[in-house]
């Protein structure tokens, strides 16, 4: 199983922090993914991230312990990105990741990551990826908000297109109850498109015990960001009934 971190450069997303391991007497206020590594002798950290703010700082910090960074950018996509959004309210939107596979593929990251937001209101569609792809990327697509998921439960119409590439698709089980019926038609979908599927598992806090504190921040961000009223009694988040977006989680997985 994939260990799949995000950072707190995902504003909202996660209450992990890219910063260097602190001697043990030092108080973090919060935990750090590269902390995470060390302690568990992790040779490499999977980073996914809604933006490419962190990646200088994930890069530097990687290199210096000696752990491989694999980095990928979550990134909206749609069946036509030169449509504004407000006039199809998102009806096709969902999400895909694109790994970087070396430096090229870092330096297409940013221009793909330019490209959605100058030209397509934050957005991408398959036409538009398909001539930026090259062999120095991969595309995953996520387990939640893709576009088997979006299709199943909110009954949109995004229409995929992978003419010029063989995603991978992840399979998370983390006790939502959703989370057996997305995997079947993930999995059905691979065998009838001769398409391979992984197992990974979002991390977005260490330990189950920072549920909590992630909710809170989540809580704190939704009321920046929106005019719903959030709080922990009603939180109003989407894909937060659940305690196992954490790295403890992922280590009972695995059985260690």
């Amino acid at each position: 199983m994939l260990p799949i971190f995000k950072s707190d450069f995902s504003i909202g997303k996660s209450i992990l922090t890219l910063d260097l391991p602190k001697p043990e007497e030092d108080l973090e206020s919060s935990d750090s993914i590269f902390s995470i590594a060390v302690e568990n002798k992790l040779s490499k950290v999977v980073l996914v991230e809604d933006s490419l703010t962190g990646f200088l700082e994930a890069f530097k910090n990687s290199k210096s312990l000696g752990i491989e960074l694999i980095f990928g950018l979550r990134i909206t996509i749609c069946n036509d990105s030169s449509i504004d959004p407000k006039t199809d309210k998102g009806e096709s939107d969902n999400k895909v990741i694109i790994f970087a596979k070396n430096n090229k593929g870092c330096k297409l990251l940013n221009k793909i990551y330019s490209t959605a937001f100058t030209k397509g209101n934050g957005r991408l569609d398959y036409d538009v990826l398909s001539k930026l792809f090259t062999s120095d990327l991969d595309l995953v697509i996520p387990f939640y908000d893709s576009f088997i998921f979006n299709n199943t439960l909110f009954f949109k119409s995004c229409i995929p297109n992978f003419s010029f590439c063989d995603p991978k698709f992840l399979i998370e089980r983390n006790n939502l109850p959703f989370d057996s019926l997305i995997e079947e038609k993930v999995k059905s979908y691979c065998d009838k498109n001769d398409l391979n599927y992984i197992e990974g598992k979002s991390i977005y806090y260490k330990n189950r015990e920072d549920f909590q504190s992630y909710q809170s921040y989540k809580c704190i961000c939704s009321r920046s960001f929106s005019s719903r009223s959030s709080t922990l009694d009603k939180p109003n988040l989407d894909h937060c009934a659940s305690s196992e977006f954490s790295f403890e989680s992922y280590l009972e997985s695995c059985g260690t």
